[in-house]
């Protein structure tokens, strides 16, 4: 199984950006976690992340046919782009929409998310911990 995580905007900043929110983990030493966590299991994963919104479309159209499934921390784009929310619709695997933080708990424009109704399970507020929560869920349901 190859499980694809897609990371969004500043992402890339993980533990220097706003470490009271989202930690002082970096997003590689997530990746090596869910990596570890995948392999001992006997999957693959996959991480990316862009800055573009662009980059994430492709990535979740590329995805099709070739990833068994998506974990998508949006970040920003969350809260603004339907392409996002259209690419995802077409993706025929299961789909998880992470955050790090909760944000239900946060600012008013970031409780709308266009992701939520195009993914089939949601996981925030967990930390950095979510991605490995959400790529051991994709294990079980394997």
């Amino acid at each position: 199984m190859l499980i694809q995580v897609i990371n969004g905007p500043n992402l890339n900043l993980l533990g220097t950006r706003e470490p009271h929110i989202y930690g002082h983990d970096k997003l590689d030493q997530v990746a090596e976690r869910c990596r570890e966590i995948a392999e001992t299991r006997g999957h693959t994963i996959e991480f990316k992340q862009s800055n573009h919104e662009g980059d994430l479309v492709t990535w979740i159209q590329q995805a099709i046919g070739n990833a068994d499934a998506l974990i998508i921390n949006a970040a920003a784009y969350t809260h603004t782009s339907v392409a996002i929310h259209d690419a995802l619709k077409a993706y025929p695997g299961f789909k998880v929409e992470l955050h790090i933080s909760n944000p239900h708990a946060r600012e008013p424009f970031r409780h709308t998310s266009y992701v939520a109704s195009a993914v089939d399970a949601v996981i925030a507020g967990l930390g950095v911990r979510g991605y490995e929560y959400a790529v051991e869920q994709i294990c079980e349901r394997s």
